[in-house]
């Protein structure tokens, strides 16, 4: 059986707990080590997950011989600075998204991921879920005919105290939906049809309230196969049921309504009863595939689904948006 593969995380928050869970399934195949500058939290992490080891900083891990690869889940302000230092110190690396602030950042990445001869992997876990897979399935095999809309959703209030990072743009890279809602922009970009050309629209922004951000986007945009499409994005705005979003890709031949999470969809074309179809709940956020990727990419030598050159056509649809604003 060939040797697990021996990661370490630099930060011990919110997501690295959320990566953490779905690994429990792999510990023959990955084992953990947990970073952070307070020392008591990393050893914290890791006796709630069996981790093999814990560390007082992150170069301590970064240097420590024993670890293949890193997972930096710190603010996107410090993913750079880490991502460079683990490829020099020769290991792989799964970055968080957003991963870098500017395109230019991506560049400098890929070339020392090339001098390094490592993989880079952007985690955009929502490239892997089963929402994703499946509606790229059902537009690739032409279910809904010629498409001519996508719409997309993405609205809840969920705002961030005073003291939340995100707060602070130069910490998390840009506003909400830099920070966030590229997930979703992702997953419109993602289904098949490249968007080749997009435009944003902020409307203005609250100043009430201790969650400072700028906190909701409008996006439109135009695909290659003709067909038009928006998302909307707030995290200011109650939702139905509290979380249930809807979005939909629309043809000439039927329609599919999807919850924007990935729980349930309807295909409805000419001529046939709605079908109700379950994604799959297993692996909902694609976590699980995402880690799969990332070991096999590793030992096989091959790109990532999620590789930079990937992240990097999301990056620029990213520049379209805000050069204007």
């Amino acid at each position: 059986m060939p040797s697990p593969l021996r990661i370490a995380f630099l930060g011990c928050g919110f997501i690295t707990r959320v990566h953490s869970r779905n690994l429990r399934r792999f510990r023959s195949e990955i084992v953990c080590g947990y970073a952070s500058r307070d020392k008591a939290k990393a050893a914290e992490f890791c006796g709630e997950f069996r981790g093999t080891g814990s560390y007082s900083d992150y170069a301590e891990a970064i240097n420590d011989p024993n670890i293949d690869a890193v997972v930096i889940a710190v603010p996107p302000k410090f993913h750079l600075n880490l991502t460079l230092q683990a490829l020099s110190a020769g290991k792989h690396v799964l970055v968080e998204k957003p991963a870098y602030p500017t395109t230019a950042d991506y560049h400098v990445v890929r070339e020392a991921r090339d001098k390094a001869k490592r993989i880079v992997l952007v985690g955009e876990n929502d490239h892997y879920k089963p929402l994703a897979i499946k509606l790229r399935k059902l537009l690739a095999d032409g279910v809904i005919g010629e498409m001519v809309f996508g719409h997309f959703s993405s609205i809840v209030k969920r705002l961030k105290t005073a003291g939340d990072w995100r707060n602070d743009e130069s910490m998390a890279g840009g506003d909400a939906f830099f920070e966030e809602g590229i997930h979703w922009l992702h997953l419109a970009a993602s289904l098949g049809p490249k968007i080749t050309s997009i435009e944003g629209f902020r409307p203005e922004p609250s100043t009430a309230g201790p969650d400072k951000r700028v906190k909701s986007m409008m996006v439109s945009f135009r695909y290659d196969n003709g067909a038009v499409g928006s998302l909307y994005y707030s995290r200011e705005i109650p939702s139905m049921l509290k979380g249930l979003r809807l979005s939909k890709l629309m043809g000439r031949k039927g329609v599919i309504t999807f919850e924007s999470n990935g729980a349930i969809m309807l295909v409805r074309t000419d001529g046939s009863l709605p079908r109700i179809m379950f994604p799959g709940f297993r692996d909902i956020r694609g976590y699980q595939a995402m880690y799969r990727d990332f070991r096999e990419a590793i030992v096989t030598g091959r790109a990532p689904q999620m590789s930079l050159e990937r992240a990097i056509e999301d990056q620029l649809l990213m520049d379209q948006i805000y050069a204007p604003l």
